[in-house]
């Protein structure tokens, strides 16, 4: 059996999809048709609106897959056909902000959107380039509570605290404990604003992770324990 392209594979699914509605407004045409012409109309745009979303929510993960796959790429000589490799570092962080430009501009308010804003803050944050990094990451907070945002909040809050502001970093950083997400939990918030506010109150930063002390989680309590046995020293 021949081995079926990734866009074949989509082509079916699609019309796979357009294939179940048809059915579906053939199984329940006696009753569009008591309804009348409106019935019917109501049916066949939401039928139609269903099939589109779920066709550009397709669309939108392929374009982060791609933009993933270039900010994960090297310089010089792929190691595999799955790593996607550039002549020169000038030519990957190129590729890299139009990927994820590209992907923000044309996907405004979608997961994807905030997706790509995180990475080109972290990515700007990593050039030192620390403006367009609280840009993108505020866009990133600002486009929705997902996943990513509580990431995005992480990281301007270390911004934040890099330029002095101990209290709005801390702020950022309560939100997520107050509601965590699959990415960052409560007790992974708590560690970082423990961390944060250790200098300017080590009192209530000691406060914080006395909890976690005994997490069951290994990652978690070793962090904890080690914070406080820095606190203790001083």
């Amino acid at each position: 059996m021949d081995r079926l392209t990734r866009k074949q594979l989509k082509s079916d699914k699609f019309a796979l999809e357009v294939q179940h509605s048809v059915e579906y407004i053939s199984e329940h045409r006696r009753l569009m048709t008591q309804g009348g012409a409106i019935a019917a109309a109501v049916v066949l745009i939401v039928g139609g609106i269903y099939l589109y979303r779920n066709h550009q929510q397709t669309v939108r993960e392929e374009a982060l897959h791609n933009a993933m796959l270039i900010q994960n790429s090297t310089v010089g000589a792929s190691p595999s056909q799955y790593v996607v490799s550039f002549p020169t570092a000038q030519a990957r962080k190129t590729a890299v902000l139009k990927a994820w430009q590209d992907l923000a501009a044309k996907y405004p308010g979608t997961d994807e959107s905030e997706i790509a804003d995180y990475f080109l803050g972290t990515n700007a944050a990593d050039d030192g380039n620390l403006p367009e990094a609280v840009k993108h990451f505020q866009a990133a907070i600002n486009n929705g509570e997902g996943p990513y945002a509580s990431e995005a909040k992480l990281s301007l809050a270390q911004v934040y605290a890099g330029e002095g502001k101990v209290n709005e970093g801390a702020k950022l950083i309560q939100s997520i404990i107050d509601h965590p997400t699959v990415l960052v939990s409560k007790d992974e918030a708590t560690l970082v604003l423990a961390n944060l506010i250790e200098n300017s109150d080590p009192k209530r930063a000691k406060k914080l992770i006395e909890p976690l002390r005994t997490s069951t989680r290994s990652a978690v309590s070793k962090a904890a324990i080690t914070l406080d046995a820095s606190l203790s020293q001083r």
